[in-house]
């Protein structure tokens, strides 16, 4: 039976975990033992169906399970926000496509992230014959400046996760934004005339020094003003019925599976 085809003109958010992923290991509070399926969240990560195929934004731990459970079955491209583990470790998962695709897929990151890469995955890079199946990956490099990429223009947006600089992209009227706790001042307007923000918001009450928690995130989402916006990255200290019920109008936590228009 042949896959569905993808519905162009669409985020789906493989992902809204921390980078423990929720149930955590070893854990049996509320969130972590919940029968609600919105409280089990693999690692971060996104899927968009664009006009000329779909990329994906990171590739997180689960990748494969992530990608069979909503039925994805070719991957043309990944951005990269920025190079920790829980936003990289799903790469050798990209293999299949480079065998399907008989060329490489294409990796669109900055300079660091490129490096982490190359290091964590020496084996697809080494010269010569290997016993080893490597996947099939080419290098692009990308900065702050707007791409192409397979129908849709992409514009990077620069965030700060903690000391770390990463980037968040701007996809139409849609911006996804993990792993942040500070907007550098040139990087607000990007936020405007939003239908939808995707906004990292770890846990409640206590500040973090990587992540904006949820009253930082509600700052930001009042400033740019989206006509919605979603909560991701999120921990076991979050249940999604209890906290939706606390958020204010047009803004609710993102759950995996979930999909957006862009």
């Amino acid at each position: 039976m042949s896959l569905p085809p993808p519905q162009i003109g669409t985020l789906v958010l493989l992902g809204t975990g921390t980078s423990m992923g929720v149930p955590m290991i070893g854990c049996t509070c509320a969130v972590c033992t919940s029968t609600d399926p919105r409280n089990r969240r693999t690692r971060t990560g996104v899927a968009v169906h664009a006009p000329q195929g779909t990329f994906l934004i990171d590739t997180p731990p689960e990748l494969r399970l992530q990608l069979v459970r909503e039925q994805i079955g070719m991957v043309e491209a990944v951005l990269y926000t920025h190079a920790h583990a829980d936003h990289l470790l799903g790469l050798d998962d990209l293999r299949i496509f480079g065998f399907k695709r008989r060329r490489p897929v294409e990796l669109y990151c900055e300079e660091p992230v490129e490096a982490a890469i190359r290091q964590t995955f020496a084996y697809a890079f080494a010269h010569g014959d290997s016993d080893h199946s490597r996947p099939d990956l080419a290098f692009h490099r990308i900065g702050t400046q707007p791409i192409s990429l397979l129908g849709v223009e992409v514009r990077p947006i620069r965030l700060m996760h903690g000391k770390l600089p990463v980037l968040g992209f701007r996809i139409g009227r849609a911006a996804f934004c993990t792993d942040c706790n500070r907007i550098p001042p040139e990087s607000w307007p990007l936020l405007e005339e939003l239908d939808t923000l995707v906004l990292d918001a770890l846990w409640w009450d206590e500040v973090h020094p990587t992540h904006f928690n949820v009253q930082q995130a509600l700052e930001v989402i009042a400033r740019v003003r989206p006509q919605q916006a979603y909560l991701t990255h999120v921990s076991h200290r979050v249940d999604y019925e209890e906290t939706n019920a606390r958020l204010p109008a047009g803004v609710e936590l993102a759950y995996d599976g979930l999909r957006l228009p862009y």
